[in-house]
């Protein structure tokens, strides 16, 4: 069971709070007198190299690109999402408010999700104004947590325990899903968890504290998390920091809930209430969603290989609660995306769940239980074994397959055609498929979401999983838009690109007013 009030020895000392012992592995101050002040943690860290975890993560985050770049080249990206995001990079890279009209013309994305954080990523656009782009920061955040988890984890456990946790960090389930759905804003929060787990096991407070405060900028329920570093700050002893940065935490979910996502959208509200008061058409009440977190056996699976990939001893550790608010919202929506194991939400689980293990181990290896104290002098191996023997099941293993490697098929290369057909500047209306290769230079909206826009271009890929065959794809463009005529202008494969014929409306709906 998760344990607040246990320390390494499974005893406490008079005067102390439990959760502050050092545990048995803290080394003997064996200083000499007028030596340097530095204590245990700080010293450890001169101690541990820092070489061996920047080549893992060097590794990891080549790993990461490779499988992210190869999907993106053979067309094969799984949602809108990567396209949203680049056009929000994009319109922060000219200085412009982030307007993602894929979500819709003139689409504030702030009124969608809150991740401010995101326009760090101006400086690399202007660089490689590409979708590209997005996907290389997000494998090398990744990366960098996992250099944050191993090297913690060997000042705290000693030997090879470092290489070991990073090996099953990188490998993680998480994190894996999480490089197969493209681009998404919580890379930024991965490696700031592990910074505030790193700063907690090593009892740097103060830096626990700073380090949180961006998560608020991250999305829009990392307040939740924020608050619960307050209180595991407030147990540690630290009652004013943590009494602090708990009403932080919960000041800024609730304001950015209710003020600022409703004052950015154009709906007035925080759309995303609906994932746990409606399924589909129908109203489901509170206590239903609280009685329902447990109803799925998706839900159930999702977390015992949550635990189950740090061998179960992350429940050791009270850095655990620190994934209680990601998973609250998750297990408490009626969209069956949340739950499982697949997409990226699990992503930022993974650095509290490793630090948590390394914290576990410590907590264990002196444990008056003969079982437990055995346990936790293989449960690193352990970890590192479970997560290679399952990747063989998740993503990365297409790293070992030479088909990952050809964008020469034949799908591919009519998809580039229809691109070529495309014009640079030009509006298209378009499906995920060419989505995100079309948004550095064109304007985007998604297929069916612009009404009144007629756009230029109206491209589609046939084969994209239409609820009904598209017979005519000509009759189909002057469906979605009768304020316009298109002719077809390419078609190659599965891949159809019509342009309009008539001119262009004198009122373009999120452009500009008549």
């Amino acid at each position: 069971m998760l344990e607040l009030n246990k320390s390494g020895t499974d005893r406490s000392e008079p005067g102390r709070l439990p959760a502050q012992d050092p545990g048995p592995d803290a080394a003997a101050d064996t200083r000499p007198a007028g030596a340097s002040p530095s204590t245990g943690p700080d010293a450890a860290a001169v101690r541990v190299p820092l070489r061996p975890y920047l080549v893992a993560g060097a590794i990891l985050c080549a790993l990461y690109f490779l499988y992210a770049y190869f999907q993106y080249a053979r067309f094969g990206s799984p949602s809108w999402d990567l396209g949203i995001f680049e056009q929000e990079v994009r319109a922060y890279a000219g200085f412009d408010a982030p307007v993602v009209d894929i979500k819709g013309p003139g689409y504030l994305i702030l009124g969608d999700h809150f991740s401010p954080i995101v326009a760090l990523l101006a400086p690399l656009y202007w660089i490689w104004p590409s979708a590209e782009s997005l996907l290389f920061a997000q494998a090398a955040l990744f990366a960098l947590g996992a250099v944050i988890v191993g090297r913690t984890t060997q000042q705290i456990l000693g030997g090879r325990s470092g290489l070991c946790v990073t090996v099953a960090y990188g490998l993680s389930w998480g994190i894996q899903e999480a490089v197969k759905a493209d681009f998404h804003e919580i890379a930024f929060a991965v490696p700031l968890l592990a910074l505030v787990c790193r700063a907690l096991l090593l009892k740097r407070y103060t830096a626990a504290l700073l380090w949180s405060l961006p998560l608020v900028l991250v999305k829009e329920d990392l307040g939740a998390t924020v608050a619960v570093v307050g209180f595991l700050l407030f147990v540690y002893g630290r009652r004013l920091q943590g009494a602090l940065l708990a009403a932080f935490g919960v000041a800024a979910f609730v304001v950015t809930l209710v003020v600022l996502i409703p004052a950015a959208s154009s709906a007035g509200r925080y759309d995303y209430w609906t994932k746990i008061d409606k399924n589909g058409e129908q109203d489901v009440s509170m206590l239903d969603s609280v009685l329902g977190v447990l109803n799925s056996s998706v839900k159930i699976e999702m977390l015992v290989f949550l635990i189950g990939i740090t061998a179960f001893m992350a429940l050791r550790s009270p850095l655990t609660l620190l994934i209680v608010p990601t998973l609250g919202w998750r297990l408490l929506s009626q969209d069956s995306n949340h739950w499982g194991m697949v997409w990226h939400y699990s992503a930022i689980l993974m650095p509290v769940l490793f630090l948590a293990l390394a914290d576990g181990v410590r907590r264990s290896r002196g444990s008056h239980r003969p079982w437990l104290a055995s346990y936790a002098k293989v449960a690193v191996p352990v970890a590192a074994a479970i997560a290679v023997a399952m990747t063989q099941h998740l993503p990365l293993r297409d790293l070992l397959r030479p088909e990952t490697y050809r964008t020469d098929d034949a799908r591919s290369q009519a998809a580039r055609a229809a691109l070529d057909a495309i014009p640079a500047g030009a509006r298209v209306e378009t499906d995920i498929t060419l989505m995100a290769h079309l948004t550095s230079d064109r304007t985007v909206y998604w297929v069916g979401g612009a009404p009144g826009t007629a756009p230029d271009i109206v491209a589609i890929n046939l084969d994209f999983g239409w609820s009904r065959p598209i017979q005519d794809p000509v009759a189909y463009a002057e469906q979605l838009h009768p304020e316009a005529r298109y002719r077809l202008k390419h078609r190659g494969g599965s891949f159809v690109v019509m342009e309009r014929t008539t001119p262009e409306p004198d009122r373009i709906p999120g452009v500009r007013d008549g």
